[in-house]
């Protein structure tokens, strides 16, 4: 799907604020309402927009606590991988998850509470899987920048 300026001005606003009035959206990209409403149909039904969800606070939803994880597993066979990454999908500290390139196999973001709560997650979910050879930990200092 070709996307034109209007229909990038569209997905800006939307992704800083989702739950714009149509007639709002409408007078921030130039349009009149009943065109923008045809617009944004047009993106949801095509999967460009694929989804509204609400963007919580971390401290106050209890997970201030972020921390990436690269992981290296034993990739013997295709069997191995699925469950790892069927696992990890299942759990709700797991905020991402990426297979990379490169020295590591995935690089994963786990939100949690505090430290405390991290070790844990690790220690119970994580070193449990199939084919987990190595995590390295790297807790987040502050966060510049989120595209949430």
């Amino acid at each position: 799907m070709k996307l034109d300026e209007v229909d990038q001005a569209i997905l800006y606003h939307l992704s800083l604020d989702g739950r714009l009035s149509n007639v709002d959206l409408a007078a921030r990209v130039g349009l009149t309402p009943a065109p923008c409403l045809r617009r944004v149909k047009r993106l949801e039904e095509s999967g460009v927009i694929a989804g509204y969800r609400a963007r919580l606070d971390p401290q106050s939803a209890g997970r201030a606590f972020c921390v990436y994880m690269a992981v290296e597993i034993t990739m013997t066979s295709r069997e191995i991988v699925e469950q790892f990454e069927a696992a990890i999908s299942s759990f709700r500290e797991v905020t991402e998850a990426r297979r990379v390139y490169g020295g590591v196999d995935y690089i994963i973001r786990v939100d949690v509470a505090d430290g405390n709560a991290y070790q844990r997650f690790q220690d119970e979910k994580m070193y449990p899987l199939p084919g987990v050879h190595r995590i390295v930990s790297h807790p987040t200092m502050k966060l510049i920048k989120s595209s949430d």
